[in-house]
């Protein structure tokens, strides 16, 4: 009898069928009375009241049918992953809501339980409810384990997507889940208790084998791999152990051998401490005996050294007054020689008063004869004069002849001072013009410096290059066209920060190639005279591209923060500019700043342009031909190494020209002050000549009339020489009387002087006297000195000397204090404890010098190295392995017992679990079977065994024909084909 429920799902036919017997249905605890769904997957709000028999869902594809399975799983405290759908649960409410909601309800005596779970698609989280309750998702699967529901097992719960999932489980996956699934709750139990204990009996076979030092780890991982039995191994292993315990008593024989060899080693190191603690003790009393005798040898030069510092003093002091003394009479005899001094100068001065008085007299007389000719002379020109005079006759007018030499001399000089006022102008020009050229070679100083700086930079980077270089330049007129040099040379940056753009964009082997504007003049320049250098040449193209324009204005791209195309930042020649915009369009290519780079995606996909300079970066973008998609990469430029120096050509040029110009304007100058020079020069003579006529033409005029007034004037100082005449004999008288007067005051003065003369030698005598003294002093002085410092460096050596022995005496000390305590410590005694009597005793058997006890522990220790392979532990070991072999005898009749224990809880175990097994999967088996053979195919389940003492090997095995003409295969991910794997 069926029960059919019809449900309408957005219009689609679903169909809920019931397959039951006429009796009346009844639920099993557990079953799924009802199922309702809102918001979930494909439904807005669904519910379906399942019967206690075989339920289908029947309809076609995108009705809901696997909803329904998924509400099932996810009501049930399933996750996603056991669906094989979706990760997040939030992706199971439907589409556009915001949360869903599933509920079951689960038959349960006496109540049954309403399982409620509220998906949140926002934060992917979910809230539980048992029976309107909240709840947490831990206390809904406690209830859905306690019902023995399982949507986790395939072989309970299988959704479509895991279907492949179930048929690439394992055979022993299979059993587990069966068992998990229909067997009863203790089946499941007793197969994991079975193979817990299998797996301790193993461990237990294998204890004693652990307890025996004889068997490596590896030989127990294989012994517990096998299924002998174990007791017998130990019993064999024990008597091993007993055969090892015999080898080791000849071993501890020879260890024993081995400790005397090492005790006495034991005894000699002990002994060496005290053996060169003597030494070092014997060595001190050595030192402190010398260090005695320095310490007097040290007394006896103190005492000799001490009355030295008196004498000298005493010899300092007596030089020092002698000193004094001489001082002092040095100073009396400077007196004195002043006065002699003053003296002298006193007759010096008298004997200059004589000579004055002498010279006066002489004066005199000259004077009287010079009167004399003087009015002698005066009458002689008076005559000339009277003479001159008769001879004179009226003056003539001669005013007109005066005019009109004024009136020339008028016009020459203002022809002069125009003259004087162009050569003014001229000469201001040509200092001006010079001025501009010494400005101007300096600037074409500059530039040349420039490129100098670029040429170095040319042979320090491409020696052959520049070789080139030098070699075009001697020969230039063998080319038809002009050459342009390397570009690193020609290129001029208008600034030089922005050279690195330039440079990354143009390779380095262009950047040192010369430019040529014909393929004929290339090939030329590398045939050069076989030099065999290696320089790059390229030729610009036959139409000139250095007036190319961009394809846009650069003020349509100063949004994108762009200033600048690159051919704009420099200037070339105009070969090199067209080679650079034919090669590498630096007229298309713009330059930008830190805002281009900050907007460089906006840029790439507006401007459509190939490549483009940020401030630091370069970016090339490409569209791939095929997908037309635009990829870009960008690269870091490098600092500009080539144009840092920046020259510019056109203003070199306009300097060099204007140079030309100059110069040609500096040689009219000079012409035209040169012919101006030469009027001036004709001008002055005839200037001189007017000058002169008018001056004879005056003189002419006024010559009576001056030698009259010159005759009137001699007479006068005839007149006045007359009158004043000299008396030559009273003024010799005179000078006599000064003179006897003068030698009278020298005569005072010589007296005085000898007497000064006489006091200054008597005071030499005593000064001499006194520096003799003197002189013997400072000799006793040094020698007491040169005695003082010599036996000072003797103090000094000895002092030093007893120092050294002090200081060695201290060391040597330390060091027996430290010897000592190290032999006290190798004996283990105290600090001033006696050395025991047994030591003393083992100490006289043994050498007394260091080189014997060397000597003896180097042959002790010779002998014990023989004794290899032995330790303090061979001792302990042979005892241990006494203790083993006993303790292992007890251990395997201890095993034997408890292993017999596990091998009946097993037995009994097995029994309980297998048959009740064996009796679910022929069942099973049986109906698999049936349900094949009504689709005429071939099915079976049976228990997989490989070994019936492994029960973690246990399994479950499929198997189905689906053909007559193919025999039984196991069911697996890759035989079967997707419809047979979900069939069976």
């Amino acid at each position: 009898m069926a029960v059919q429920a019809r449900l309408s799902v957005e219009g689609s036919q679903l169909r809920l069928c019931e397959a039951g017997h006429a009796a009346k249905p009844r639920f099993v605890e557990g079953s799924i009375v009802r199922i309702f769904m809102e918001n979930f997957l494909t439904y807005d709000t669904c519910e379906v009241r399942p019967g206690p028999n075989l339920n289908m869902i029947i309809g076609a594809n995108g009705t809901g049918k696997s909803s329904i399975v998924c509400a099932i799983c996810l009501g049930l405290a399933g996750k996603p992953s056991f669906l094989g759908r979706a990760e997040k649960v939030g992706l199971f409410v439907k589409q556009g809501c915001l949360k869903g909601l599933v509920e079951i309800e689960l038959f349960k005596v006496p109540e049954n339980i309403v399982i409620t779970r509220e998906i949140q698609v926002v934060t992917n989280t979910s809230t539980w409810h048992i029976n309107k309750k909240l709840t947490t998702l831990k206390a809904v699967e406690e209830q859905v384990a306690a019902l023995n529901i399982q949507v986790d097992n395939l072989c309970q719960f299988l959704p479509q997507d895991k279907v492949g999932e179930f048929a690439r489980m394992s055979k022993i996956e299979l059993l587990e889940a069966t068992e998990k699934s229909i067997g009863p709750p203790e089946m499941y139990q007793f197969h994991c208790e079975l193979k817990n204990l299998k797996e301790k009996e193993r461990e237990l076979e294998c204890a004693c084998f652990f307890t025996s030092h004889s068997l490596s780890s590896l030989q127990a991982l294989r012994h517990m791999n096998r299924n002998h039995n174990v007791c017998k191994d130990k019993v064999n292993s024990l008597e091993k152990m007993k055969q090892r315990a015999e080898r080791y008593k000849q071993d501890v024989d020879r260890y024993h051998e081995c400790k005397r060899h090492l005790d006495l080693i034991d005894m000699l190191q002990r002994k060496r401490p005290w053996v060169e603690y003597e030494t070092v003790r014997q060595q001190h009393e050595d030192v402190k005996q010398r260090r005695d005798q320095a310490k007097e040898e040290l007394k006896v030069l103190k005492e000799m050294q001490s009355p030295l510092p008196k004498k000298m003093e005493e010899c300092e002091e007596f030089y020092n007054s002698l000193n004094m003394k001489i001082r002092s009479i040095a100073d009396e005899i400077r007196v004195v020689s002043q006065k002699c001094k003053e003296k002298q100068d006193a007759l010096e001065m008298k004997d200059k008063q004589i000579s004055e008085i002498n010279q006066a007299l002489r004066m005199k007389k000259d004077e009287e004869v010079d009167r004399k000719k003087k009015i002698l002379n005066a009458y002689k020109m008076i005559d000339e004069w009277n003479n001159e005079l008769s001879t004179v006759t009226d003056c003539e007018n001669l005013q007109p002849q005066i005019d009109a030499v004024n009136n020339e001399l008028k016009h020459v000089q203002e022809e002069r001072a125009n003259i004087d006022s162009d050569i003014g102008d001229v000469t201001t020009e040509k200092i001006n013009q010079e001025r501009e050229n010494e400005r101007i070679i300096d600037r074409i100083g500059q530039l040349n410096n420039i490129i100098k700086m670029k040429e170095e930079a040319l042979q320090g980077r491409f020696r052959d290059t520049h070789s080139a270089l030098i070699w075009l330049r001697k020969n230039k007129h063998k080319f038809k066209k002009d050459v342009c040099e390397p570009m690193m040379l020609t290129i001029n940056m208008k600034d030089s920060k922005h050279a690195k753009y330039v440079e990354n964009h143009i390779s380095t082997n262009d950047m040192k190639a010369f430019v040529f504007e014909s393929q004929e003049d290339m090939e030329l320049f590398l045939l050069r005279d076989r030099q065999k250098l290696r320089v790059n040449a390229v030729c610009a193209p036959d139409k000139s591209s250095a007036e190319a324009l961009p394809s846009r204005p650069i003020e349509e791209l100063h949004q994108y923060g762009f200033f600048s195309y690159l051919g704009e930042l420099f200037d070339a020649p105009l070969p090199v500019m067209s080679y650079l915009c034919s090669q590498y369009h630096v007229h298309e290519v713009p330059v930008g700043t830190e805002k281009t780079r900050n907007m460089i995606e906006r840029v790439i996909e507006e401007t459509k342009l190939k490549q483009v300079y940020t401030a630091e970066e370069k970016y090339t973008i490409k569209v791939s031909v095929y997908t037309k998609l635009t990829f870009s990469t960008s690269a870091c430029l490098r600092p500009a190494q080539f144009l840092n120096y920046s020259v510019d050509t056109g203003e070199r040029r306009q300097l060099v020209n204007q140079q030309q110009s100059i110069k040609s304007i500096l040689q009219s100058l000079d012409k035209h002050l040169m012919s101006l020079c030469e009027r001036q020069k004709h001008l002055e003579c005839r200037d001189n000549e007017l000058r002169q006529q008018k001056k004879e033409l005056l003189e002419r005029g006024s010559r009576r009339k001056q030698l009259e007034s010159k005759i009137a004037v001699k007479y006068d100082s005839v007149r006045q020489l007359e009158q004043n005449p000299i008396n030559l004999e009273k003024e010799s008288q005179q000078a006599k009387v000064n003179i006897r007067a003068i030698n009278s005051q020298k005569a005072r003065l010589v007296t005085e002087l000898m007497c000064h003369i006489k006091h200054y030698v008597s005071l030499n005598i005593r000064k001499a006297d006194l520096v003799l003294q003197s002189t013997e002093v400072d000799a006793e002085r040094n020698r007491l000195e040169a005695q003082y410092k010599a036996r000072s460096v003797e103090l000094q050596a000895s002092e030093q000397r007893f120092r050294e022995l002090d200081e060695r005496k201290r060391i040597l000390r330390e060091n027996c204090k430290e010897l000592l305590k190290k032999a006290q410590q190798m004996c283990n005694i105290n600090l001033g404890q006696q050395l025991p009597k047994e030591f003393k005793t083992a100490f006289q058997t043994l050498p007394n010098t260091l080189e014997e006890i060397d000597a003896f522990l180097n042959e002790e220790k010779s002998r014990v190295s023989c004794f290899t392979g032995l330790s303090a532990s061979v001792v302990e070991e042979c005892s241990k392995q006494i203790e083993e072999i006993q303790k292992l005898t007890e251990d395997i009749e201890e095993n034997k017992k408890e292993l017999d224990n596990y091998k009946q809880n097993i037995s009994k175990i097995k029994e309980r679990w297998l048959n009740p097994l064996k009796s679910m999967i022929e069942s099973i088996n049986e109906k698999f079977s049936g349900f094949f053979s009504s689709m005429e195919s071939v099915g079976e389940v049976d228990l997989h065994v490989e070994n019936e003492e492994e029960y973690d090997k246990y399994g479950i095995r499929i198997r189905v024909k689906f053909h007559n003409f193919t025999d039984l295969h196991e069911l697996t991910p890759y035989h079967q084909s997707g419809g047979e794997k979900s069939v069976s």
